[in-house]
């Protein structure tokens, strides 16, 4: 009886990590620490900075969307925290292509962390209208 217990719990284990099956914490990824500190230090952007989760091809991937305005790429890593593509962004706002297929077929979307900072309005003077 016990090693029916303890094979089916072994069974389990290998199943949900082959499959990608598991919840994140930052704390658990080194690296995912160290692009928080970085996005918590750069500028606050047009839009919050963020990262979520998605599980892509099969496997868990860190999806971190345009924040900044203007021709920058977002980012996909994966679990050991390496660049797989830039799926949008970029001059003309398609990414690297190396995952044209990214939005289309992403799923079971977490959201890990989200910048808590807003961003300021311009100041006064470049929202007027020059005379």
């Amino acid at each position: 009886m016990s090693r029916l217990i303890i094979g089916g719990f072994v069974l389990t284990s290998l199943l949900s990590v082959g499959l990608g099956c598991s919840t994140t914490s930052p704390d658990e990824m080194p690296w995912m620490r160290d692009l928080i500190a970085r996005l918590s230090s750069d500028p606050v952007g047009f839009a919050p900075a963020e990262i979520v989760e998605y599980e892509y091809q099969g496997r868990l991937v860190y999806f971190v969307p345009v924040y900044r305005c203007c021709d920058f790429f977002s980012d996909l890593y994966d679990r050991e925290g390496t660049v797989v593509c830039h799926p949008d962004g970029g001059i003309v706002g398609h990414g690297d292509g190396r995952c044209p297929d990214f939005f289309a077929r992403r799923s079971h979307a977490r959201l890990v962390w989200r910048d808590s900072r807003r961003p300021s309005p311009p100041p006064a003077a470049s929202r007027e209208q020059p005379q």
